[in-house]
């Protein structure tokens, strides 16, 4: 009997484990290195994710400044910053190729937020309220 794969599976150890490593060497970076970009001068990045495709060659990187102002100009600015810090990252990880870089924005901190409010409203507070 064939063995049926499912098309929705989710990432392989090997890219959760390439993004790892590729997260924490971008924090390392943005860290220590200073830009040119005047969008990022002074501000600190968030990198909560990074989602690498299966072979390893393309990284979604989901980033924030710390606050969460000017986030649209912030991830503009890492964007064209991007073939810079690809090459940064290359000196810092061991990989076979080192991954183009897509900074996309982060919205998990603003839609937790927006949970927390809605979980606030008391119409939803009584009705999650123990008897």
């Amino acid at each position: 009997m064939a063995k049926r794969f499912s098309k929705n599976k989710g990432p392989s150890q090997r890219q959760l484990r390439a993004g790892e490593l590729i997260r924490h060497a971008l924090v390392e970076i943005f860290q220590r290195e200073g830009f040119r970009e005047p969008a990022l001068q002074g501000v600190s990045v968030t990198v909560s994710e990074v989602r690498v495709s299966p072979d390893l060659k393309n990284a979604s990187v989901f980033a924030a400044p710390l606050g969460g102002d000017r986030q649209g100009e912030v991830v503009a600015a890492l964007n064209h910053a991007a073939p810079h810090i690809r090459s940064m990252l290359g000196k810092k990880i061991d990989l076979k190729f080192t991954p183009a870089l897509k900074f996309l924005s982060d919205d998990t901190f603003a839609e937790a937020q927006r949970i927390d409010a809605l979980l606030a409203r008391p119409d939803v507070a009584r009705d999650l309220g123990d008897d």
